[in-house]
C-alpha cells in the first residue's frame, strides 16, 4: 500500500487540487499551515532552504523515509514554543537531514540569540545522531540555510553522549530518535536537571498508528498485551518499517511520562502525535 499523495512534509507548498481527496482532518491541518505562514516576523515562517531539504531528502531517501523529517507545519510549531519560552538553547535527540534543527536555529535568531561557540565552547543547539552519514547531510544543510554557527551535531550513541551533557541546562529539549531509549533520554534530561526552569520537553511520534491501538491498556504491557484490531492501515502496512513491538514501547513511555509525579504531559494530536512535557518543580 502507498502513502496518499496528500502526504508530504511541504504543506503549504503542496497543489490544492492534490487535496480534493484528503479527508477533513488532513484538509484541516493543511489550512491551518498555510494561515500560520507569517509574513511580518524577523525570520521567515519557513526558512528558505528547507523546500530543497525536503526535496534532497526524499530524492536519496525515498518517501517514506524523508517524512522523518519535521514537516513545515511542525517546524512553524515549535518555532512558536521557541518564541513562547524565550528559549536561548536546544538539545535535540536525532538530527536526521537537519529539518528541525533548522527550524530550531531560525527561531533562535528571531529570539536575539548569536551564533557560534559561548564561553564553554557550545553552540546554542546540540544535535545528537548515531549516523555519520545523517549528521554529514545535516551539517551540508546547516551550512545551505546559514545557520551552521548555531548547530553542533554530535555523533554516537545518544544515551552516552546526552548524558555526557550534564551540568548544561537546556529551555528545550526535543526527542525524536529511536523510540524504545524515550524513556532513556527522558530520565536523562530529568534526573540530571538540564531542562531550565520554564523548559519544555518535546516527544515526537507518540501516537504512530501502531500505538494507538493499545488505548486502554495500562502500561507498562508486555509482549502478551494484544493492541486493538483496527480497519485502518498502520505504518507498518505502508512500508514504513514500524512494529507492534515499537508501539509497545511508545505506549509503555506514554504511561510511563503520565504516571510520573515530576512532571505533566500533554500530547497532541497532530501528525504522528507530539508530547509537550514540563517539569513540576521547574
Amino acid at each position: 500500500m502507498s502513502l496518499p499523495s496528500y502526504y508530504t512534509s511541504s504543506e503549504t507548498t503542496i497543489p490544492v487540487d492534490q487535496l480534493k481527496d484528503a479527508s477533513p482532518e488532513h484538509l484541516r491541518l493543511y489550512y491551518a499551515a498555510q494561515v500560520s505562514v507569517n509574513p511580518n516576523l524577523s525570520t521567515p515562517s519557513i526558512p528558505a532552504s528547507i523546500p530543497k531539504l525536503y526535496t534532497d531528502t526524499q530524492a536519496t531517501e525515498g518517501k517514506h523515509m524523508a517524512l522523518m523529517a519535521v514537516s513545515e507545519y511542525q517546524g512553524m510549531l515549535q518555532n512558536f514554543f521557541v518564541g513562547l519560552l524565550n528559549a536561548k538553547r536546544i538539545v535535540e535527540v536525532g538530527t536526521f537531514t537537519g529539518a528541525s534543527a533548522i527550524f530550531f536555529a531560525n527561531a533562535l535568531k528571531r529570539n536575539g540569540v548569536a551564533g557560534g561557540p559561548d564561553a564553554n565552547g557550545n553552540k546554542p543547539i546540540i544535535s545528537l545522531d548515531i549516523s555519520e552519514k545523517f549528521a554529514d547531510i545535516a551539517r551540508k544543510n546547516f551550512v545551505a540555510a546559514g545557520v551552521d554557527d548555531y548547530i553542533d551535531v554530535i555523533v554516537g550513541d545518544a544515551r552516552e553522549n546526552l548524558a555526557s551533557l550534564a551540568g548544561q541546562t537546556f529551555d528545550i529539549a526535543f526527542i525524536d530518535a529511536d523510540k524504545p531509549s524515550y524513556e532513556a533520554y527522558y530520565n536523562t534530561v530529568v534526573e540530571n536537571k538540564m531542562l531550565a526552569k520554564g523548559g519544555l520537553i518535546i516527544a515526537d511520534n507518540t501516537a504512530f498508528d501502531c500505538v494507538t491501538p493499545f488505548i486502554g491498556t495500562q502500561g507498562p504491557i508486555g509482549d502478551d498485551v494484544a493492541p486493538l484490531k483496527v480497519s485502518f492501515p498502520t505504518e507498518m502496512a505502508i512500508g514504513l518499517g514500524l512494529s507492534e513491538a515499537i508501539g509497545r514501547a511508545l505506549h509503555n513511555f506514554n504511561e510511563y511520562v503520565r504516571k510520573d509525579p515530576r512532571s505533566e504531559v500533554l500530547m497532541l494530536p497532530l501528525f504522528t502525535g507530539i508530547s509537550l512535557i514540563r517539569l513540576l518543580d521547574a
